[in-house]
């Protein structure tokens, strides 16, 4: 039944046009890996019901929270997006925060609020939007008062306005680097804080739309490669900012649809990358944005249910 799978899905292989590269070669590779995994599951009952294992996410989250193994030491200067990644996931899992756990997690990311504003990946390292970011979201996954009055809204919005520069796009530290990332990474915090001035958006749309690239997807600054992370950033930040009509909608949905792999059913990030489970976020993240901006345009219903189609094709990939 394996080797009947393989057919099934060699009509779906990506063609090398008979130049093999050490892309297509890496490609064949992930698909004959994939089919066999197909091949498993048809063998097998395993397919009949694949379901998530709640209690056990639950279990190691829990864990989690509260320590890792070394190998995360080199996330050292991302930890409140540990925070967030895990409260967020507990969440998603009707998984209660208990109070406890609730308070140390503020106590910790007050620690990494730098006194001139933001948030730092850990205590005492510098401001960066990155971890700014996760650590908003992480107190208002928790929701409480504690959690929302360990904000300081008004340095907060100092820092944002800092990291703001003339042509509209956002730098990620104080002399950092300049891109797509810290116009979301910005904008997000600043409107769930209700901290948002016009002096804080001007001119960003239109510096977005110039990150559209001639693929349709968005690169970290203009002129660049369109990717996946970097086209969630931009045009999300953009339906934020009610801006969406600035970017070429129908583009940016063919765009996302082609990075949609045949085999395999997941994402890649960019033209000719290999699928990565990271990318069924930031691709996946992006149609119902398309989708509901299409309909607010007016567009044929044939476009709509196309790509709600697509939307709910990935929902189940």
């Amino acid at each position: 039944m394996a080797e009947g799978c393989k057919e099934d899905v060699k009509h779906y292989k990506v063609e090398d046009e008979g130049i093999p590269t050490n892309t297509t070669k890496e490609q064949g590779v992930v698909e004959g890996s994939i089919a066999a995994i197909y091949g498993r599951l048809r063998d097998s009952s395993i397919g009949e019901g694949v379901n998530l294992m709640k209690q056990k996410h639950i279990a190691y989250l829990k864990h989690g929270i509260r320590s890792l193994s070394s190998s995360f030491e080199c996330l050292d200067a991302s930890r409140p997006w540990l925070c967030y990644w895990i409260l967020h996931s507990m969440s998603l899992l009707d998984c209660e925060i208990p109070q406890s756990l609730a308070s140390d997690v503020i106590d910790f990311l007050s620690r990494c609020q730098s006194p001139t504003g933001g948030f730092a990946g850990g205590p005492g390292q510098l401001p960066h939007l990155a971890p700014t970011y996760a650590a908003v979201l992480a107190l208002c996954c928790i929701g409480t008062e504690e959690a929302y009055h360990a904000i300081d809204r008004p340095n907060l919005q100092r820092f944002l306005l800092d990291m703001h520069q003339e042509n509209g796009g956002f730098i990620m530290h104080p002399d950092g680097e300049l891109d797509i990332r810290g116009a979301y990474c910005a904008l997000v915090p600043a409107l769930l804080t209700n901290i948002l001035v016009p002096d804080l958006s001007q001119k960003t749309g239109e510096w977005i739309a110039s990150c559209q690239s001639y693929e349709g997807g968005f690169s970290a600054v203009p002129g660049t490669e369109a990717h996946g992370g970097y086209t969630f950033c931009g045009f999300t930040a953009a339906v934020l900012l009610k801006q969406q009509h600035l970017c070429d909608v129908q583009k940016l949905l063919r765009w996302v649809c082609y990075k949609q792999m045949k085999v395999e059913g997941g994402f890649q990030g960019r033209t000719n990358k290999l699928v990565d489970g990271c990318y069924s976020f930031w691709q996946g993240g992006v149609l119902p944005l398309i989708y509901l901006t299409l309909k607010d345009q007016g567009s044929g219903t044939e476009t709509k249910e196309a790509c709600m189609h697509t939307l709910l094709l990935c929902l189940v990939l």
